[in-house]
């Protein structure tokens, strides 16, 4: 089929000591088995790519490649495709991608400064990349396209209420206001989840939600008052305590100047779903409730469901399945649209920065860093960078694991210490497919990284370098939803 090619042996350039160059091909379109055949194989043999640790649909490989021109095509499942995001030709053979590796003294010919621009590999010793996103050849979609997108789904959600959330069956866990903290603590552990709403006896109502933070607040509040975290202090310290407690480290009063704790942010079963998804966004909370009562003064409640955006994104994925093309919005490369935090390129500012933690941090400063950025996790980096992990708010519920809490000075464990102590756990709320890091590429489409936040447990997706895995930015649930809804 592409007998006409170029010619350039592997073997044959090794044979000869010619330079070889290393460079590393990137399929980030998906598919179960994805090959590479090009001119520098003969056409003949297929190189199989491997997928990306974490990134089940990127594929990469590294090929030695003699200076010149090359033309490559992947095959991808049983049929070949060429990547429409790389410089590419029509020949004999069809459509082909082709890249030029410089050497010395070498000129690339029948190649503008446009057409390297848009290459995307990443090459050792070879600059083809453009550092310059600006340059990349990136569909452009109007203002008059992303406000018909944005309308759209806005008379979606609209349309649609909480009760379209509930599962056909499930559980939902409720705490006991005055249970001990430290029981909590295990209840959160050991069931794997984030949050319970809080259910008040004496009131015979739910007034409000116990989560990640609140752990976090406990640990930081009893760690200023001695060396050490004991199980006797989360032991006397009730849940209705510690929100009272709150109150006053929050500055929370009533008109009498008693401690107010924040009242429960709550929806109706019954409630659209843009009002749900404004109600998370505005009060920066990461479920609510879903509380339904048969009586007009709503005593006797029933707790049904919490809401997450993550269920919110599955209904408009589900909804846009099968018709996305009448929403150009969702087919935009990422990294043209304002969405997320960005690690900021050399000589550009950042209105907010991203934060990042080394593994030897420790664990006391993570988690001040979690409370003063206000972000719900911090990637964990190497020296170049490169994604190792992610400490979130959930991770705090590892403490629970043989009552470590009472064992540690938060500035004695580092950030892997306390990841590492919940790798024998049961799965813990954040893990989808045996994967706890979710990550994206800079290319990705909106619709690919809203399918991936939608699957349960994923709060937020790291961008990374394919290759490398250096970290780029972050996109989080509330980023996508403020930037669908226009906030």
């Amino acid at each position: 089929m592409f007998g006409s090619t170029l010619d350039s042996s592997r073997g044959n350039s090794a044979a000869s000591g010619q330079l070889l160059t290393p460079t590393r091909f990137v399929w980030p379109y998906g598919g179960r088995r994805v090959f590479l055949s090009g001119s520098f194989t003969r056409w003949t043999e297929h190189v199989p790519l491997s997928p990306l640790e974490g990134c089940p649909t990127v594929f990469q490989v590294i090929c030695n490649l003699t200076p010149g021109y090359h033309q490559y095509k992947f095959f991808v499942d049983g049929e070949w495709r060429h990547d429409e995001h790389q410089p590419f030709v029509s020949g004999n053979g069809g459509v082909v991608n082709t890249i030029f590796i410089t050497g010395p003294d070498m000129v690339p010919t029948g190649f503008s400064p446009e057409t390297l621009g848009r290459s995307n590999m990443d090459v050792d010793d070879v600059f083809v990349r453009t550092a310059d996103s600006s340059q990349e050849t990136i569909p452009r979609m109007s203002g008059a396209e992303l406000e018909v997108s944005r309308h759209r789904i806005s008379v979606l959600l609209s349309t649609r209420t909480a009760y379209e959330l509930l599962p056909e069956s499930g559980k939902v866990i409720a705490l006991d206001v005055n249970l001990p903290v430290k029981q909590a603590f295990h209840i959160l552990y050991e069931q794997g989840i984030p949050l319970a709403p809080l259910w008040d006896f004496g009131k015979g109502q739910f007034v409000g939600v116990l989560g990640p933070l609140d752990f976090i607040l406990i640990l930081r509040e009893l760690g200023t008052h001695g060396s050490n975290l004991t199980e006797e202090e989360l032991e006397t310290h009730t849940i209705a305590a510690w929100k009272e407690g709150k109150a006053h480290i929050s500055r929370q009063y009533d008109g009498s100047g008693r401690p107010y704790p924040r009242p429960l942010v709550q929806v109706g079963p019954y409630d659209n779903l843009k009002d749900v998804a404004l109600k998370i966004l505005q009060n920066k909370v990461a479920a609510v409730p879903v509380i339904y009562s048969s009586l007009q003064d709503g005593s006797y409640p029933q707790l049904l469901h919490l809401a997450s955006l993550s269920g919110i994104l599955k209904c408009i994925c589900r909804y846009f399945r099968h018709s996305s093309s009448s929403l150009p919005i969702l087919q935009q490369p990422i990294c043209s649209i304002p969405l997320g935090t960005w690690v900021p390129r050399i000589g550009e500012s950042s209105s907010k920065a991203l934060a990042t933690l080394r593994p030897h941090a420790s664990l006391g400063s993570a988690l001040s860093l979690l409370v003063q950025a206000e972000v719900s996790s911090i990637p964990v980096v190497d020296d170049n960078d490169s994604l190792i992990d992610i400490y979130s708010r959930s991770d705090i519920t590892a403490l629970a694991k043989d009552k470590a809490y009472a064992q540690i000075h938060l500035d004695d464990m580092t950030v892997h210490q306390a990841l590492q102590l919940g790798q024998d756990a049961s799965p813990p709320y954040g893990i989808f497919n045996g994967q706890r890091c979710h990550m994206c590429l800079r290319s990705d489409s909106l619709v690919k990284v809203m399918e991936r936040l939608a699957n349960p447990g994923v709060r937020r997706l790291v961008i990374v370098e394919a290759g490398s895995k250096r970290v780029e930015g972050i996109i989080s649930l509330s980023d996508v939803f403020q930037f669908l809804l226009g906030l």
